[in-house]
């Protein structure tokens, strides 16, 4: 239970703790939703590439 001082508080209130966007920072929405390859990701391609190399040096 509140007090109605808190919830006309409250009710007033500005959430600071989100920033709006910076202009120096705006991307379009497709370069924000583009995927970078993890780290993980970018070993295991370059493990397959060395394993294909080291597949045809065998051969």
């Amino acid at each position: 239970m509140t007090t109605p001082e808190y919830y006309r508080w409250w009710s007033k209130r500005v959430n600071d703790n989100i920033s709006g966007p910076r202009e120096d920072c705006v991307q379009s929405l497709e370069e924000h939703l583009q995927v970078t390859p993890s780290e993980l990701e970018i070993i295991k391609q370059d493990f397959e590439k060395r394993s294909s190399e080291w597949g045809k040096k065998i051969e």
